[in-house]
């Protein structure tokens, strides 16, 4: 492990064994706080000055804030991290995210034995994976079992904004599959991957959706050749599902299975412009900074069904659907819920926002000494229902992230329109996945060209997996409908294909509740997301040929 960021850990963490956020939020059941007194603005933003200029003051850079969100990883108590990225805090001049080439910035591998580790041995790796082009490179952190042939991957990607930290809670528990090694990536321009500059040079409106998207998804492919993976397995959060679904239109050929976890840009919107809009008390802006996820998770809610009163997740900025929609949700239905109410014109100031391409992590980084407090008025609540010590190294590891210089954020307004509806909805496409031609070099071919072709093969279909949590704030019935398109998008396919075509057929759709989660579904209801992935892991080994068994079983 990098000598480096071990030391910059222990200094860390000697500064913060109390945390000031979970001491607020215990002070605040017991006895008026500062927050309390302050009145609504206090109470959106727990972190107190103090302790807000304190932790800008220390400016603790990505890598350390990193390496102790992963040290929380079971039976993982010194994590590999690389210092090749992040080591040092952001800096005015210079580019943004520097890379070092120096080999003592890099880390070593950890591994986890038997003795130590119930389902090693285990191997854990840190590594900047270099791309072509000036400064461009993604931060990976890995996990594969030893003594074991692997004959499997998975690869993870965040969601808008966030790093691989976020999945420290899913890496032990995927990591049990035999046979997996199991990758998880910053995006490219986010987290501790290099942050090059984000500009669109298309001019018409589709050719720039597909510029912003491929800014993302060719870094994607790159890796996946520096790492001579053939075909894997694609896991991707929100913004991370959404380029999952356009890295599977655009790479065809190289995933055995699509995992989308609440993925954002499914549904159109028919009224994100010309229809109602909540009332105040019923806004999400408010609801992101009054709602605490303990309770919201342990909460009533009288339009969700006696069977599905777990708490209702609103930590989002834009989420504008009925909550009643939730109403028909249970784990494994395939029962669409109702269509939205209208909604309202969105707000001027905040169309003109997002149409000037202004990001949310501007005012963190434009706020100085105030930027702490601004993050803990969603990282106090978002993370509320974890142990004091997991909240306070999530909340030290968002800020480091969100105080960065700006790069693939800018991208969010040319792929989602104000309301965080996608310009170009994947419900229009998605069918597509699975169903490309593909030359023998492993190219995509025109739809023209038939299968006959000796030049060309046609994909015959791959599994996708799409996984909301049972309070998610994104749209459920997109995944409904996205199920629906695929399924008869295969019906479509079968109709006049030969026996051969109908043995080789592979593709399938299925919709997942995840109980007592949000849209971080992930981190919310990480026991069960966990299980219901390894249950798909060692189903792609099925349909592959290659076995079964998680650690223990056979």
């Amino acid at each position: 492990m990098s000598a480096t960021a071990s030391s910059s850990d222990d200094d860390l963490q000697s500064r913060a064994q109390q945390s000031p956020l979970a001491s607020q939020r215990e002070n605040q059941g017991t006895h008026p706080t500062e927050a309390n007194r302050r009145g609504r603005m206090g109470g959106h933003f727990p972190l107190g000055y103090k302790d807000g200029f304190n932790q800008w003051w220390a400016n603790v850079p990505a890598a350390i804030a990193e390496h102790t969100v992963l040290s929380h990883i079971p039976y993982l108590k010194q994590p590999p991290t690389h210092t090749q990225t992040g080591s040092k805090p952001p800096s005015v001049e210079g580019p943004a995210m520097p890379i070092s080439d120096s080999n003592l910035k890099k880390a070593s591998p950890v591994t986890t034995n038997s003795e130590m580790d119930p389902h090693g041995p285990r191997e854990w790796h840190s590594n900047l994976v270099k791309l072509s082009g000036k400064n461009r490179a993604l931060n990976e952190f890995s996990v594969e079992r030893i003594g074991e042939e692997i004959d499997q991957n998975l690869v993870m990607l965040h969601g808008y904004g966030a790093g691989l930290g976020f999945f420290y809670k899913n890496f032990e528990g995927l990591s049990r599959v035999k046979g997996w090694k199991i990758y998880a990536l910053d995006l490219l321009g986010m987290g501790r991957s290099s942050r090059p500059p984000f500009k669109i040079h298309a001019k018409d409106r589709q050719a720039s959706i597909t510029e912003a998207e491929n800014w993302f998804i060719d870094a994607l492919e790159e890796w996946r050749t520096e790492k001579k993976i053939d075909r894997f397995t694609l896991l991707g959060h929100s913004l991370g599902g959404y380029m999952a679904v356009a890295y599977a239109l655009k790479y065809p050929g190289h995933l055995n299975k699509l995992i989308l976890a609440s993925p954002v840009g499914i549904p159109e919107d028919p009224y994100a412009v010309n229809a109602e809009m909540p009332d105040p008390s019923d806004t999400t802006l408010g609801n992101e900074f009054t709602q605490d996820q303990t309770e919201t998770m342990n909460g009533t809610n009288p339009q969700i069904p006696e069977s599905g009163k777990t708490g209702n997740d609103n930590n989002n900025f834009f989420n504008q659907r009925s909550k009643s929609q939730t109403a028909s949700t249970k784990s494994g239905s395939s029962t669409p819920p109702p269509p939205p109410a209208p909604r309202k014109p969105l707000p001027k100031w905040l169309t003109y926002l997002w149409d000037a391409n202004f990001s949310p992590f501007s005012f963190v980084r434009w706020s100085g000494p105030l930027g702490p407090r601004f993050v803990s008025g969603w990282t106090s609540r978002r993370f509320s229902h974890l142990p004091p010590e997991e909240a306070q190294a999530l909340h030290t590891y968002s800020y480091s992230l969100f105080k960065q210089r700006g790069s693939g954020e800018y991208a969010l307004a040319y792929i989602l329109a104000p309301g965080a509806f996608a310009r170009s909805p994947l419900i229009r496409r998605i069918q597509g996945v699975g169903r490309q031609m593909i030359a023998l070099d492993g190219s995509k071919t025109s739809s023209v060209e038939t299968a006959s072709s000796r030049s060309v093969r046609r994909e015959h279909g791959i599994p996708i997996v799409m996984m909301y949590g049972e309070n998610d704030w994104m749209d459920i019935a997109g995944g409904y409908a996205a199920e629906e398109k695929l399924k008869e998008e295969k019906e479509r396919v079968l109709r006049d294909a030969s026996r051969e075509e109908r043995e080789a057929e592979g593709g399938s759709a299925k919709v997942f509740v995840i109980k007592k989660a949000g849209h971080h579904l992930y981190l919310d209801g990480a026991d069960e997301f966990n299980e219901v992935m390894r249950e798909e892991m060692e189903d792609v080994r099925r349909r592959e040929g290659g076995g079964k068994g998680v650690d223990g079983a056979v």
